[in-house]
């Protein structure tokens, strides 16, 4: 009873000294003030597989590189690092001022260097069994086993590849990567998830799920800017308030710094349907668009020994174009989205990918004449003949793919549409049993290799990607050889190449490669975009 009275104290306490605005020594502290519609599930960097928890693991842990704003990899507790002339051994050199946050489990309780075999003990737990990380696919077919994570020295770490993936230092900046200490980790086993020690700009100071989590600056943080250590921020307060719209007029009210997703219900007050601010809040605060590696797209499932495809009108490839044509992406980002987002007419791989080259793939724009004439070349003029198709969504998205169904329904593609909750949805189309539904790829790291493992044969469900059952052995031999290019400019042209073959099978229709837009108070400055969407916030200041 007593600790419980303790830890309610505790928690007024710190609430009482992130929000007192009375003049006080507290008072000067920068507190950056955010919120999330949704609990962190996790902080440990082993259960990294959403945004909310990448973004606050991003503050708490450091990996052995990361990534600029332009996604080009860059030293983080790496300094340098150099690759084998085979492109199967990776060797990092380690900086050696970096140190784990202060527990009560360390030595005098202060944290600790970080030296090589802690990145030994942090990628093995991605693949063992026991930890059942969902972030196994990083090293689970890269790496033969616990062995291929050497420690030459405390400062020097390699990794052994079984085959070249050229990809692979991108791959290093996932949150997944992040480097933990094994000692917190083996005492606090499962609630290491609620008590993260890592060695990035913030520490972990509280949470209570779904109320708040407060992170305050690491003082010991061994990055700098210029001459000026970082972090510059004091704390970081997180607050869990599940409406947008009530979390939007706190931000109005300047209670919270940050704010992003626009919802639906109040998109239309903020932005005009070009994308502009509204004259409403012109110079109350900042709003900035970027590219965010995202693909919104429909599928289609070709395999046709699935009877779901056999049976569907949706097998022939001029039908498949013919939808593909039919879609006006223009109007549905200017209505729909209020300009958020980008039509996608240069094949699957997103804008803001690097080695995305809209010269290079031509896609689909919209063209109803021409989608008219393929489908009566289908033997569907007009759409005579064809049965009802039926498309999958999940509720979020009802408004965008009605849309598209009145698109197919004006050349004559009756469709009807089928809403299901986004779980659900999501268990269908990872088992190719639904032949038509809407589906979006976000990147988990800067390459376009992430996106074309989609259509690998060997990628094929359950076990992998290939929603859509897309078997090319053309394909599959662009994509294996890509891995053994590790020129980029050479790499992105296999990329392009298999990109088109997408395209032009048209299993996939690529609607928008969305945009990240975020809103700070005109007080913050130093929150710099990325197009993976990653909380960089060692580097915002709060005036």
């Amino acid at each position: 009873m007593c600790r419980m009275i303790n830890n309610i104290f505790y928690t007024l306490l710190i609430l009482t000294l992130l929000s007192c605005k009375q003049k006080s020594a507290d008072t000067d502290k920068k507190v950056f003030n955010m919120n999330l519609d949704q609990n962190v599930t996790s902080l440990d960097p082993a259960f990294a597989r959403n945004q909310n928890a990448t973004w606050m693991i991003n503050q708490i842990f450091n990996g052995l590189v990361q990534v600029d704003s332009t996604l080009t990899p860059l030293p983080c507790i790496a300094k340098t690092w150099k690759i084998s002339e085979d492109h199967l051994t990776y060797t990092f050199n380690l900086r050696n001022d970096v140190y784990f946050h202060d527990d009560p489990i360390f030595l005098n309780g202060k944290g600790r260097k970080v030296i090589a075999t802690d990145f030994i003990y942090s990628f093995y737990r991605l693949i063992d069994p026991k930890v059942a990380s969902s972030g196994g696919w990083i090293f689970s077919d890269k790496v033969k086993d616990q062995n291929s994570f050497i420690a030459l020295n405390d400062s020097t770490f390699q990794v052994k590849l079984v085959k070249p993936f050229p990809a692979f230092i991108n791959l290093l900046t996932t949150q997944y990567c992040a480097v933990v200490p094994w000692e917190i980790v083996e005492h606090y086993g499962k609630d290491f998830r609620s008590h993260p020690i890592g060695t990035g700009p913030f520490k972990f100071k509280y949470w209570k799920e779904d109320e708040i989590l407060v992170m305050l600056k690491n003082e010991r943080y061994w990055e700098k800017e210029g001459n000026q250590q970082l972090p510059y921020l004091d704390a970081v307060k997180v607050t869990f308030i599940s409406d947008k719209q009530s979390a939007f007029m706190n931000f109005i009210k300047k209670e919270l710094d940050f704010f992003d997703k626009v919802d639906g219900s109040y998109r239309d007050d903020i932005l005009t349907k070009s994308g502009k601010m509204t004259s409403k809040y012109k110079g109350k605060f900042q709003l900035r668009k970027g590219p965010y590696l995202c693909t919104e797209y429909v599928g289609i499932l070709v395999d046709t020994s699935k009877a779901i495809a056999k049976n569907s009108p949706l097998k022939f490839k001029k039908v498949r174009q013919a939808i593909n044509y039919a879609i006006d992406k223009p109007k549905l980002i200017k209505y729909l989205r209020n300009s958020i987002g980008m039509p996608a007419t240069s094949g699957f791989i997103p804008h803001g990918m690097p080695g995305f080259d809209s010269t290079a793939v031509k896609g689909y724009h919209y063209n109803p004449q021409r989608a008219a004439e393929l489908l009566a070349e289908a033997g569907f003029p007009d759409g005579k003949g064809m049965p009802q198709i039926t498309l999958s969504t999940s509720t979020t998205y009802k408004d965008l793919i009605e849309f598209i169904q009145g698109e197919l329904g004006a050349i004559g593609i009756r469709v009807k549409v089928d809403v299901s909750p986004s779980a659900s949805l999501r268990d269908l189309i990872s088992k190719n049993e639904v032949n038509f539904f809407r589906g979006s790829w976000i990147a988990d790291y800067p390459d376009g290799e992430n996106y074309l493992a989609m259509f690998y044969s060997k990628n094929k469900v359950p076990n992998g990607p290939n929603y859509t059952g897309y078997f090319n052995d053309d394909f599959d031999r662009l994509f294996e050889e890509s891995y053994y290019v590790s020129n980029n400019e050479k790499r992105y042209l296999l990329y392009q190449k298999m990109d088109r073959m997408i395209v032009e099978y048209a299993n996939i229709v690529p609607i928008l490669y969305d945009q990240s837009l975020v809103m700070t108070q005109n007080n913050i400055s130093g929150y710099s975009l990325n197009a993976i969407n990653l909380m960089i916030l060692k580097t915002v200041k709060k005036q």
